[in-house]
């Protein structure tokens, strides 16, 4: 899938926007293998994208043609090696756009979304490729595979089905809408935080109110205002830098109180940032999505791939562990109201 990206970005496949010139840039001779980001323009990333979906769909064409009986090697070992370009430029586009992310980046990303998520579903709904990949599993206890190949058969296979691989085509339509509706709303929400983080601006005018900080967190503040041109002001922000040591340390509660509202409210005051609808509907159709898949409810769709299996057993872990935090807490209760 797409977002398996590579951990090793030795590349970047890049086009230019007129589709015509396809190239890739040279091995990165920095120590790390990072991409060379400031030579990596925005009009590259879209043409590059579509090439890697190209190149993916070719490739499991191939699989699907393959006139050869379904082994290991030439469908899930082919499948997982399938997108080499998309890996490459996902990786550098997604990790640029969580680390350090614009408004172009930001519109970029909701117009790639709804083709991304609909070249996924094309893949784990194809059910040329998943009758192959049934075939592989069917067989998997004779194959004298290593744990690591089992490893991989055994997400390769729960992950089409978790995809919804085995639905009847009318659910596999709707599963496919509810895909492109989630791809678009889980990145508005993101970026309404990031522009209520943003916005939000405490100026601390008196120095007294500085109580309690630390000398790096006070100088830093200072340096912010006086770059908003607020000279002798301190600014905190909500960023981790600032809103951090700001809440741990400050001896102003009032202050303190107008940094943590700000914080948890961020998405809920109403203006255009707002997620209340958004939550509302990405509620609605992570539901609709699990009940399609056969659970009674989301969480035990996300959990029923991993250790816990459940919200039940999850629920359990946690009402055990307040049994023994609560105790440890109560001594300290009196302190954390000053």
């Amino acid at each position: 899938m797409y977002s398996n990206f590579s951990s090793k970005l030795y590349d970047v496949l890049l086009c230019h926007p007129d589709g015509k010139q396809y190239r890739s840039l040279p091995s990165f001779k920095h120590p790390m293998e990072m991409p060379p980001f400031d030579k990596i323009k925005l009009e590259h990333y879209e043409p590059a994208f579509q090439k890697g979906i190209e190149e993916q769909n070719a490739n499991i064409q191939a699989i699907i043609a393959n006139t050869e009986a379904p082994t290991f090697e030439n469908v899930v070992v082919a499948l997982d090696n399938s997108s080499p370009t998309l890996d490459r430029v996902g990786g550098v586009f997604f990790n640029l756009t969580e680390a350090e992310t614009t408004d172009e980046l930001t519109a970029l990303s909701m117009k790639l979304a709804p083709t991304l998520a609909e070249h996924e579903d094309n893949i784990s709904l194809n059910q040329e490729l998943f009758k192959k990949i049934d075939a592989v599993y069917n067989q998997k206890d004779a194959l004298g595979l290593t744990r690591e190949q089992q490893r991989l058969l055994e997400k390769t296979y729960k992950g089409f089905v978790r995809s919804g691989a085995n639905l009847p085509a009318d659910k596999q339509a709707r599963l496919r809408e509810i895909n492109k509706q989630l791809s678009t709303l889980g990145i508005t929400f993101s970026n309404n935080i990031l522009n209520e983080n943003n916005d939000f601006k405490l100026y601390v005018e008196k120095e007294e109110d500085l109580a309690g900080l630390p000398n790096g967190s006070a100088k830093r503040a200072l340096v912010e205002a006086r770059a908003t041109g607020q000279e002798g002001k301190w600014l905190f922000t909500l960023h981790n830098a600032s809103r951090l040591p700001f809440l741990q340390y400050s001896a102003n509660r009032p202050l303190r109180e107008q940094m943590y509202k700000a914080y948890i409210n961020r998405g809920n005051n109403n203006d255009k940032n707002d997620n209340k609808k958004i939550i509302a509907d990405i509620v609605s159709l992570r539901l609709e999505k699990a009940q399609l898949l056969g659970f009674d409810c989301y969480s035990n769709f996300v959990l029923d791939n991993t250790m816990a299996k459940n919200s039940a057993t999850v629920m359990d872990f946690l009402n055990n562990l307040w049994s023994y935090a609560l105790p440890k807490q109560k001594p300290k209760q009196p302190s954390c109201k000053s």
